[in-house]
């Protein structure tokens, strides 16, 4: 028996218990509060994802120094990377597996609110059907319409987080110590692309049914504030972390990865 049949259930039942608060558009709250709730379970997985990768970005000093060392000569900064790691006690997939082990659930859900269940597509959110896309909300009334609005606003939040995402981005690299470089190879274009992606958001939402943007959108807001919050601290820790690379007997200490 599929799951996404119980898991419908489970949301229809929890939207006629929150029904008197917000009536036609329960459903809806429905969504986003199952949303809220199943990234807060697996918040202890962001968590570690966050160590993983402050133990990386804590290396990448000394793995630069390590680059310019051997430079021409792969084999000894293979060598040379490998007994750094080990050193320290640190991996290259540091973080990893914990953002591996999440990727399931957030399939599981995206794929319920895109294909619905227990009649879940058949609801509304002020007016607009949970099923609906932004083509038919053109279509009903134009971009200004009591549809379009609803899609309007919902791009306005993907803005406004993807805008947020790109100021943090630049704002560390604004503050990483002159010469430190990212830890893996071509990290710098990845690091300057990844808040950019925040806007292709946009064209999810824009060909997602009603239900499944309201996922997107959420969750997109979720990981956005997770990581400010994990991560608040991470200028402090890469200045740490290049004192470390300057002083060759600290460097083992400077790396926080374990817990």
């Amino acid at each position: 028996m599929s799951v996404f049949g119980p898991l419908g259930d489970l949301l229809a039942h929890g939207a006629q218990t929150i029904e008197p608060l917000f009536g036609a558009s329960a459903t809806a709250a429905a969504i986003v509060l199952c949303t809220l709730a199943v990234r807060a379970a697996l918040h202890p997985l962001a968590r570690a994802a966050a160590r993983g990768e402050k133990a990386r970005a804590a290396l990448a000093p000394q793995l630069t120094a390590l680059q310019r060392k051997h430079k021409g000569d792969p084999e000894k900064l293979r060598r040379a990377t490998t007994e750094l790691y080990a050193t320290t006690g640190a991996s290259p997939l540091a973080g990893c597996l914990p953002s591996l082990l999440q990727l399931p659930v957030f399939f599981v859900m995206y794929h319920l609110f895109s294909t619905g269940g227990s009649g879940l597509l058949g609801h509304t959110l002020l007016g607009a059907p949970l099923g609906g896309h932004w083509t038919q909300a053109l279509a009903d009334g134009g971009p200004f319409g009591p549809h379009g609005l609803v899609y309007l606003g919902l791009f306005a939040l993907v803005c406004a987080v993807a805008t947020w995402n790109h100021r943090r981005a630049r704002a560390a690299a604004a503050r990483r110590p002159d010469g430190e470089a990212p830890a893996l190879p071509g990290g710098a274009g990845l690091t300057k692309a990844l808040p950019l992606l925040s806007y292709a958001t946009l064209i999810t939402v824009a060909v997602v049914p009603l239900a499944a943007a309201l996922y997107v959108v959420t969750t997109t807001a979720w990981t956005a504030a997770e990581r400010a919050l994990l991560h608040r601290d991470r200028p402090a820790a890469a200045s740490g972390a290049s004192g470390a690379g300057r002083d060759g007997a600290a460097r083992a200490e400077a790396v926080p990865v374990r817990s």
